[in-house]
């Protein structure tokens, strides 16, 4: 069957077509985009969020094709995520499933705001002065820069933290985690080290979170929207 399949940032509501909730793309939202799409384009359409789209990639034939559920997130301007379950996209009572980003790293961060290399970079330039990137920051922070290392603290940290409860809530066979910090080599082991820290200081918690890098990668949502639009048109 031929057809559009779409990656989009917001909430996308499958039942109206309409792209909900809020993204740095504001004039898609709030009209029903989808009918528009089929209008003028005289093929199916489908549409769903980005992280959605990654996480039914890895799901499907990534790093999670072997598990019947998982917890993605995609690490990037801000944090996506999307919870899989039995192969499919658990969107919520009010598409709020998987949000991970609106969970609250500290009392005045979320974990898109504590976490996104891009917020790191841009606390980094408020206290120095200096315009670098999330992967310049890393980099800093293991030449022993104080300021850099505060800033990867506080990504590593806050993302364990949401791992450890998310694992204790959600429950998920496996972690994946994606996005353009998924290419640092370091990412998986800083994160394994604070969560040794966090297991060792909750000793009644036996189940350790298991972590894996997208395949796909930069591709994965894209993939992932094909995958969207089948299930989509099979009616699943």
């Amino acid at each position: 069957m031929q057809g559009v399949a779409f990656s989009v940032p917001g909430a996308v509501n499958k039942k109206t077509g309409v792209i909900e909730g809020v993204s740095a793309v504001p004039y898609i939202h709030d009209f029903a985009i989808k009918a528009e799409f089929e209008k003028r384009f005289g093929l199916p359409v489908s549409l769903e969020n980005d992280a959605n789209c990654a996480a039914l990639a890895e799901a499907q034939n990534g790093a999670g094709k072997d598990q019947q559920s998982l917890a993605v997130l995609v690490i990037g301007t801000g944090v996506g995520g999307a919870f899989v379950l039995n192969k499919k996209l658990w969107h919520g009572a009010h598409l709020a499933g998987g949000e991970f980003g609106y969970l609250l790293a500290t009392e005045e961060l979320t974990l898109s705001m504590a976490a996104s290399p891009v917020s790191m970079a841009k606390r980094y330039f408020e206290k120095t002065g200096s315009k670098v990137t999330g992967k310049e920051v890393f980099a800093l922070a293991k030449q022993g820069d104080v300021d850099a290392k505060k800033e990867v603290e506080l990504c590593i940290s806050s993302l364990a933290k949401a791992i450890y409860e998310l694992q204790y809530s959600l429950d998920p066979e496996l972690f994946v985690l994606g996005g353009a910090i998924a290419n640092n080599p370091d990412l998986i082991p800083l994160l394994e080290q604070k969560l040794t820290q966090l297991l060792a200081k909750v000793q009644i918690a036996k189940v350790r979170p298991r972590l894996a890098l997208c395949t796909y990668r930069e591709d994965a949502n894209l993939l992932g929207a094909a995958f969207d639009f089948e299930q989509t048109n099979r009616g699943e």
